[in-house]
């Protein structure tokens, strides 16, 4: 596997914060991506079990459990390098959540991964889970899930170590400015 010039951004932060609108933002310029969730998504289906915030946590941590937490991170592993293979020089991954994962792609990626993490105040991002027209959550049920993501997921290394850092408390306009200013920094697209 030929790694010359490849470049490969992860997007972190936690529920709410804007990861979705970042990654859509690049997948938008033509950037494939790499879906860590739909793992998860595809076991909560195959225990035909119905998709919702808890089957996920429920699915994701046992997962971790039962089959180490590096599981995720091997299967995106995989498809990263066949992108690679395949002739890809950008890729972007969504969904890179924890401490195990990160340490995973940096020990495979140690020149070619760049993170960058998504924030925002916690009052917002609860107000924005609640409102949000896909999966919203309750300022009770956002609560719940940092906790369960913190404690259970080791979600908030990656965010701490992370390259970059792009505040989401504006107008989408300003969201994208800031990660163009980013990726144009990076050598990740012309922007």
């Amino acid at each position: 596997m030929e790694k010359k010039d490849v470049k490969i951004l992860a997007v972190v932060g936690m529920c709410g914060s804007g990861k979705s609108t970042a990654i859509d933002y690049l997948t938008e310029k033509g950037i494939p991506k790499v879906y860590f969730g739909g793992v998860v998504l595809k076991a909560v289906e195959d225990a035909g079990l119905e998709i919702n915030p808890e089957n996920e946590r429920m699915i994701r941590e046992k997962l971790r459990k039962d089959e180490g937490k590096d599981f995720i991170v091997k299967r995106v592993l995989a498809e990263t390098k066949n992108l690679i293979e395949a002739g890809q020089k950008r890729i972007v991954l969504d969904g890179l959540y924890t401490w195990t994962e990160y340490n995973t792609l940096r020990k495979e990626f140690p020149t070619e991964l760049t993170v960058i993490a998504v924030v925002m105040p916690k009052a917002m991002r609860r107000k924005r889970l609640a409102e949000r027209p896909v999966r919203p959550l309750t300022i009770e049920e956002s609560a719940l899930r940092d906790k369960a993501e913190i404690e259970n997921l080791e979600k908030g290394g990656p965010i701490a170590i992370a390259d970059y850092y792009v505040d989401n408390s504006g107008t989408i306009k300003e969201f994208h400015e800031k990660l163009a200013a980013i990726v144009k920094e990076i050598g990740f697209l012309d922007a």
